[in-house]
């Protein structure tokens, strides 16, 4: 029995749930969609728990991952999950040669942002785009830096990447590090909207073939993030999100291990494909 663990919230918004249940179910496994923090689940009970819509750690994240702990067999394990809510990670990729956005951390008034036309800033605990913005002017980049830090949050500044309003992002998903599906997000931040809190109200998306240098950097990406947590194996599942520098070239915008949206209805069998990748590890 498999469980695909979402939020009291989050299960009826999450579209990748019904069909990780029906692939499931014609592999005669059971598949059964539970909610994370409820008292009344035996989480030993399963083969595998797979973390997928746990929309609402934000807020509660230090009792998250004391959950995710205690929870045998779970996937992505809590370390990854540990790792990969704080986007501070993206140091550590870096450090390890993956070609990320230019990032500026925690920026105060005054700072150096670069010779820029328009920043993205957002906490670097953060998900769906909440609390982060798109500005085109210094004093407004860093009002919301200050205002981020002022609260005990994180924050980081990233100079906004043009082709995304025309080229969008390229999201890659990769199931027991094997390439399963691409698709292409639309653009979500317009300028001078202020602070986005909803989540994803504006995604269009739609498959995609990515290049060649998109599957290098994205190998090197899981490469980076396996040898900075030393793991023996990569996680089940993990989200590479790209964007076009003005070379042409990749950018990692981020890696999703947590609780990323996969874009199954889009995949053409990664639901069956993300199953058969469990099923390998029980």
């Amino acid at each position: 029995m498999i469980a695909f663990v979402t939020s009291s919230g989050s299960r009826v918004h999450d579209t990748d749930l019904p069909l990780l249940a029906a692939a499931a179910a014609d592999r005669g496994t059971g598949g059964e969609v539970v909610v994370w923090d409820d008292p009344t689940v035996d989480w030993a009970s399963y083969d595998a728990v797979v973390v997928r819509s746990c929309w609402d750690y934000l807020a509660r994240r230090d009792e998250f991952l004391a959950w995710a702990a205690s929870v045998p067999r779970l996937h992505n394990t809590a370390d990854v999950l540990t790792w990969n809510t704080d986007k501070v990670y993206l140091r550590q990729l870096e450090a390890a040669g993956v070609p990320i956005i230019e990032t500026r951390w925690d920026v105060a008034t005054g700072d150096d942002l670069g010779d820029h036309a328009e920043w993205v800033v957002k906490p670097t605990i953060s998900a769906g785009s909440k609390d982060t913005a798109r500005w085109g002017t210094r004093e407004e980049v860093w009002e919301h830096s200050a205002s981020l830090v002022a609260a005990g949050r994180a924050s980081m500044t990233q100079p906004y990447i043009a082709s995304v309003d025309d080229e969008g992002e390229t999201a890659m998903l990769h199931f027991n590090g094997t390439f399963s599906h691409a698709i292409r997000k639309g653009p979500l931040l317009e300028r001078g909207e202020g602070v986005r809190q909803d989540r994803d109200s504006r995604e269009s998306i739609t498959p995609r073939s990515p290049s060649e240098a998109q599957h290098e950097v994205s190998q090197r990406a899981i490469a980076a993030a396996c040898e900075a947590l030393s793991l023996d194996e990569p996680p089940l599942y993990a989200r590479v999100d790209l964007v076009t520098a003005t070379d042409g070239s990749p950018l990692l915008i981020e890696l999703e291990l947590a609780e990323p949206s996969l874009f199954l209805p889009q995949s053409g069998g990664g639901a069956d494909r993300l199953v058969d990748a469990i099923l390998a590890r029980v």
